[in-house]
This record gives structure tokens, sequence and C-alpha cells, in this order.
């Protein structure tokens, strides 16, 4: 189904007598979802309003991520929350799955950049929250509801976002000799200090990898007295070119499984992620932590190959041999994006598992929305 008005996707939702899956580009799928018939949102198109000095678009849920950000780039603006791109990717599906890139670890995940949203509910009834409001739901607050519940709760049919001017420079410093877990410390020596670090990950085949961004003469003098501080955990880079390129254009591999770590692995930007590659008909595990817990996990899982970390090391992606579930500290969350296993680890406690079950209840009364059991950080 591809209903071209919000007014024809809210008759749709009405008619429904069995699941749907709300899909727009289809592009960050997790396991067991779209299993539904899918309803898209593709056709619900357009950049209704876009205010430079205000900092702030609105577009329909279908819009292309691209389009919106080459409109931002001419202004030279951009979203905050870096999406990470993926081919046919729209906007509604960006903030659908919460999708947010390196520069989580400054200026937040996806939702809050979020302003506002219109959406359909279960029962078929249209809701706009946040910005330019025209009926709010009391004691809900839904623009952040919305942000990542994956089409569970209703289909977005408009957001609002802030946006942000592009700096003028930016400059990534690496300490190409780290493993995973030696970069760890390093990562977060970056983090907890006074350098408004807006990145921080760790590559195979790149070691550490640490983003200044602002005004010239503040990076270069961030950047100074940072490579000082880093030098004690082994020699410092400046990267001529941008490896953050290399994160954002496969990592979206984190959000479509089964089909995109062979890219991982090739050559992008005329450079290559290697010596990590996942085992053949290996598991693919997406793991949530905080940073302190990072060099813990690596260690529990010595059969694992660590292929990325992000968000100075609170993201992790291991390859695991087949039929293996990650060792994890507690307070952490592990989700299998290619493998054998199914749902998240650990489950739902039951109070969250409460709350998911009450929500549902409110937005989606009659189990319209195809709702897998997974979970996502």
């Amino acid at each position: 189904m591809r209903p071209e008005t919000e007014a024809e996707l809210a008759g749709m939702i009405r008619a429904a007598r069995g699941p749907l899956s709300v899909i727009g580009g289809g592009t960050r799928l997790l396991p067991g979802e779209g299993q539904g018939t899918r309803l898209s949102t593709a056709a619900l198109t357009g950049i209704t309003l876009y205010e430079p000095a205000a900092l702030t678009v609105v577009a329909r849920a279908g819009t292309p991520l691209a389009e919106i950000e080459a409109l931002l780039a001419s202004e030279r603006q951009r979203l905050a929350f870096e999406p990470p791109p993926a081919e046919g990717s729209t906007i509604g599906g960006v903030i659908a799955a919460n999708a947010s890139g390196p520069r989580r670890v400054k200026d937040g995940a996806a939702r809050d950049s979020l302003l506002g949203v219109r959406f359909v509910d279960g029962s078929g009834e249209i809701v706009s929250n946040g910005g330019r409001v025209m009926k709010n739901v009391t004691g809900y607050d839904l623009v952040k509801l919305m942000a990542g519940s994956r089409g569970t709760l209703g289909a977005l049919t408009e957001v609002s976002l802030k946006t942000q001017p592009i700096p003028p420079e930016s400059l990534t410093l690496a300490l190409p000799d780290l493993d995973a877990a030696s970069a760890v410390p390093a990562l977060t020596a970056a983090l907890t200090g006074p350098w408004d670090v807006t990145g921080a990950a760790w590559l195979p085949g790149h070691g550490a990898l640490i983003r200044i961004e602002g005004l010239e003469g503040s990076v270069r003098l961030r950047a100074d007295t940072l490579s000082t501080r880093l030098s004690a955990f082994g020699p410092v880079q400046p990267r001529e070119d941008d490896p953050w390129l290399l994160l954002r254009e496969n990592i979206p591999g984190w959000h479509t499984p089964g089909k995109q770590f062979g890219g991982l692995f090739s050559a992008s930007q005329g450079q290559s992620l290697s010596g990590a590659a996942p085992r053949s008909g290996g598991a693919i595990w997406r793991i949530t932590c905080r940073p302190s817990q990072a060099a813990t996990i690596l260690t529990m899982n010595p059969d694992a190959s660590p292929i990325a970390l992000d968000w100075g090391a609170s993201l992790i992606l291991l390859s695991l041999p087949a039929n293996t579930r990650p060792s994890l500290p507690a307070g952490t969350r592990a989700l299998c994006l290619q493998g054998t296993h199914r749902g998240p680890l650990p489950p739902p406690d039951p109070v969250t598992r409460r709350l998911e079950e009450g929500l549902r209840e409110r937005f989606d009364p009659r189990g319209i929305f195809a709702a897998p059991e997974l979970t996502v950080a």
C-alpha cells in the first residue's frame, strides 16, 4: 500500500484488518521487521518549510534524506545528529529508527534534534505534537516517543527538525597503532577533556579516530593540546582525508542485516576497512554499553572480532562464530544483526515490557502495527 496523502494513509490504517509494517525507504529494517502488509510512506514527500535563519526544516516523512541534506548544504547547514546515509533512506525512516551517527557524542541522537511530529496512530487518527502543533496528547512527549519507535506506535507523516551551521574547520586525529581494546581509554580521555570532540571511534586498520570542529584557530589550538594528551596512548597523526565517510557510509549496515557487511570491508573513498572481516556464516552483534564497559566486553568475548566502535566505545559491532551469543556485563544491550538469534539480549525487564505494552495499547489498541520482539538502544 502506498498512500499519496496523509488523509489516505489514515483511511488505510482505519480499514486495515491485519498487521501493517510501516516502511519508508526500507533501508533500516532489523531482523523480524517488515513481516506485516507493507504500508509505504515513500509518496508522502516534500520539504514543506525551511527557515535557515531559524535553523528549522519541516519535511514529509517520505522525503529522501539525501534531498534534505542537499538543501541544508546549500545554506551551509546540516543535521546535527549526522544520520548514517543509505541509498533510498527517507527522513521518516531516520526518525523512526532514531538513526544517529558519530556526532551523537556531542550533539545527541536524532530525537534530540526533533522539534515536532505528525503521525497516524493505530486507530487512524492524525496526531500532531511539538513544533507547529495542531493537536496535543496530554501526558506524552510524543516528539521523543516517536523517535526510535520503529513504526510500532504510528505511521509518521511529517517531522520538524532543528538544523546546525556547518563549522568552517574540521580536523581528525588518529592513533593508528591502537587495537579496539587499547583505543577505549584514548577515546575516553578525548571525550572527558575540554576539547569539544564531535566524533570518537575506532575502525580496524585505522585505529582510534577523534574529530574536532569549529573555527580554524580554535580547532588548531584544541588539536595541539589534545595531541599532547593523546600521545600517552601512542603516536598521534592528523588525517588529511575524511575517515568518517568510512564510518557513515558503511556502518548503516548496523541497521540493514544480511546484505551490507561485505561492503564494510571493501574499498570506499580509496580506502578499505581491513583486518576484522566477519567470519563466513558468523553472527554480527550490535552492543550498546557505557564506555567504561567496552574493554570488559571485548575481554569477555575472546573469540569475537571487533568490527567497529563508535560513540566513544558506547556502541560496539562484533563478529562472533555462528550460533554464539556475546557475554555481557550487567546494564548492556545486544542485538543480533546477522545470524540465527532473534530478540535482544537481555530480554526487556518486566517494568520496561509493561511500559511498552501500555504505550501500544494507547496508540495501537487494535494491534495493527507489527511489533517484532526486539529492543533497540
